[in-house]
């Protein structure tokens, strides 16, 4: 299964939603990322895919510095699962990958 993409994220944490986007590539069978959103472009690290079970860390510092662990089921073109950030509730996550027309064929 591909993750490659770029992936349209909620993630509903007790501050409200977050919307961040992430940008996901495989090369050498190695995978690589980044997460966009709030004013700041984090890298995605320990990213690890298992037959549709995709995780990753990332470190934030808005709205608050936070280290967040992220455990996610890939369904196709969409995902669903929590993100958690050290002692706090998890905090559950739903993405879409974004289409377009020069993907398809």
């Amino acid at each position: 299964m591909s993750v490659d993409g770029t992936w349209n994220l909620s993630i509903s944490t007790p501050i409200g939603k977050i919307k961040p986007v992430i940008e996901l590539r495989e090369q050498d069978g190695t995978l690589t990322g980044v997460a966009s959103g709030a004013g700041e472009d984090v890298p995605l690290t320990d990213i690890s895919l298992d037959g549709d079970r995709l995780t990753w860390k990332q470190a934030i510092t808005k709205p608050m510095r936070l280290n967040l662990v992220f455990d996610v089921t890939v369904d196709g073109d969409t995902l669903r699962g929590t993100s958690k950030a050290g002692r706090l509730p998890s905090s559950t996550v739903t993405g879409e990958r974004q289409t377009s027309p020069e993907h398809q064929a």
